[in-house]
């Protein structure tokens, strides 16, 4: 196995402040692109990859991956976390999580039969992953 390419994180906030493009820094320092997005998470160049794990903490079967409400766990936990999400997705996903608290139900998940509306239970997971994204709307809410 050959010895892995050193980037040096000085020169690479140069260049990418200079405006040069994944694919033009991989070639100058003999990498992959992924190994310079690795790289530029390393120095600080990129914002941390957004995890959803504590609104999807399911191993999810590649049928459910893409359903509704992956879809909207994944939308609310982005807003949690401070991406930007299109607010036509945000709306849709607040609603379905909005109902499901409002109705007292909550979401569970199996690789069988998929996701499933369940009586809430304390504490509810929908409603964590809901409050949690209207902690984050709150300041920008008072913009529309």
């Amino acid at each position: 196995m050959g010895r892995k390419p050193r980037i040096d994180q000085e020169e690479l906030r140069r260049l990418a402040a200079e405006g040069w493009s994944n694919a033009r820094l991989a070639a100058h320092f003999g990498v992959t692109d992924s190994g310079i997005l690795q790289a530029k998470r390393a120095a600080g160049l990129s914002k941390p990859m957004t995890d959803h794990s504590r609104a999807l903490p399911w191993r999810l079967s590649r049928e459910h991956a893409q359903s509704g409400p992956a879809t909207n766990l994944r939308n609310l936990s982005a807003v949690a976390q401070g991406r930007t999400v299109p607010k036509e997705k945000i709306n849709t996903a607040v609603r379905w999580a909005s109902r499901l608290v409002d109705g007292d139900l909550d979401i569970t998940y199996d690789q069988e039969n998929g996701f499933q509306e369940v009586p809430a239970r304390e504490p509810s997971h929908i409603a964590m992953v809901l409050a949690e994204a209207q902690r984050a709307l709150l300041p920008h809410q008072a913009d529309q």
